[in-house]
């Protein structure tokens, strides 16, 4: 069964055109750029098919060739998506490129066979779809496994853009009747199958992108941009278990801002915000990159750093500093900010919970003695198994002394 292959080519503009008229209006609602520039090269490729198929009849050949310039700049905008999706500006020239290309090959090699002609607009095209793998493929935000569908889908169009190149000598026949051959049909089909696999790789990427965002937003406090309780807690967990793979201890603190209430009390709310802010910033300033740090709950902040107990507490004193000088000015009324810091370590492996406990511990210790210091835990945490035994009375380990205590119910000293 032979299929028409004008039939095929204004199949595949009306679903073109269908799916860019759906990018643009999705992008409009959800303001998403890359959206509106996927919509846009669809629109238009769709456009340039229709007026060179409709204009062929009482145009010159030459100037309908020339209409098919349009495609390929629509081509070029599809790479150029790529690039706004992953936060960098279109490539103007690139884009506009194959149009050249296209427009000087039509203009000094006339007249092209029909064969040749599909082979440089194929070559044209495949050259776009590569960049788009390309550009794709250079997104490390995402699992290789996550993003296979990515490359693959412009890879394989590019490629099968390509075949005329690679075999055309073998299938291509006669060249006036190449147009009707079994290869301008695989053509003609591959466009819509590209169109719609396309859009479902756009969709795809645009879906995962959302949920990282959703994700993102909900484990980072909303006031001062590091995480939140459960942010630090399920990123810390992967700390954990990764630096106790290598036989690495890791040490938590937990600093709690002194004097907090008098502050919300003298000045406000707003102003007690901005404290908040600014001790997050002299954290992350003081800390290194590899550590974490979050909110856990009103003034209260938690660090974890993959280091030994002697490298933290230095590591403490420095937050400790930095904010006790950092000059904080309110009302034009300078305010004295300090901050009480435990810190805790433990064997390799230890759950984060029972750091949190120790340094909890630690912390109350440096409150009664006197706020703005670094206190360390006296004792080594036991695990959380081995303190579920504890407290259960297990006679394998109720001679031991510690006491694993939740950091959640555990009282603090006024603040």
């Amino acid at each position: 069964m032979s299929l028409d292959t004008s039939t095929l080519y204004l199949v595949a503009t009306l679903v073109a055109a269908l799916l860019g008229a759906m990018l643009l209006f999705f992008g409009r609602q959800e303001n998403i750029p890359a959206l509106r520039w996927w919509g846009a090269a669809y629109v238009l490729g769709a456009g340039a098919i229709a007026a060179s198929t409709l204009t062929n009849s009482f145009l010159s050949h030459q100037l309908s060739l020339s209409l098919n310039a349009i495609g390929f700049v629509a081509c070029g905008m599809v790479w150029g998506a790529a690039r706004v999706f992953h936060g960098r500006s279109p490539h103007w020239p690139g884009i506009l490129l194959g149009a050249i290309v296209w427009l000087v090959a039509i203009s000094f090699l006339t007249p092209i066979a029909p064969a040749v002609r599909m082979t440089i607009g194929a070559a044209i095209v495949a050259v776009y779809a590569a960049l788009t793998a390309s550009e794709l493929m250079t997104e490390r935000r995402k699992a290789m496994k996550r993003r296979w569908p990515s490359f693959i889908v412009p890879v394989l169009h590019g490629f099968v853009l390509m075949l005329p190149i690679l075999l055309g000598d073998y299938f291509r026949g006669d060249d006036e009747g190449f147009a009707d051959s079994v290869w301008a049909t695989v053509f003609a089909m591959e466009l819509v199958l590209y169109a719609v696999g396309t859009v479902f790789v756009i969709f795809m990427l645009v879906s995962e992108r959302t949920v990282r965002a959703h994700k993102a937003a909900a484990s980072l406090d909303p006031l001062t941009g590091i995480f939140n309780r459960r942010g630090f807690a399920e990123a810390t967990a992967r700390m954990i278990e990764r630096e106790a793979d290598a036989g690495r201890p890791v040490t938590v603190m937990i600093f709690d801002i002194d004097h907090f209430k008098s502050i919300n009390d003298r000045f406000g709310h707003p102003a007690g915000d901005d404290v908040l802010c600014r001790f997050a910033g002299v954290i992350t300033n003081s800390l290194r990159i590899t550590d974490l740090c979050g909110r856990i709950g009103g003034e209260e902040f938690a660090a974890l750093l993959p280091c030994a107990m002697e490298e933290a507490l230095l590591a403490a004193e420095r937050v400790r500093e930095a904010f006790a000088t950092s000059g904080i000015v309110i009302a034009e009324t300078p305010v004295d900010t300090t901050v009480s810091i435990g810190v805790a370590g433990g064997p390799v492996g230890t759950e984060l919970d029972v750091l949190l406990a120790a340094a909890d511990t630690a912390l109350y210790q440096a409150k009664r003695g006197g706020r703005n210091r670094v206190q360390s835990a006296s004792e080594e945490p036991v695990s959380l198994e081995q303190g579920r035994l504890v407290t259960a009375g297990h006679p394998a380990h109720a001679a031991r002394p510690e006491v694993v205590l939740s950091a959640a119910t555990m009282s603090h000293a006024s603040a």
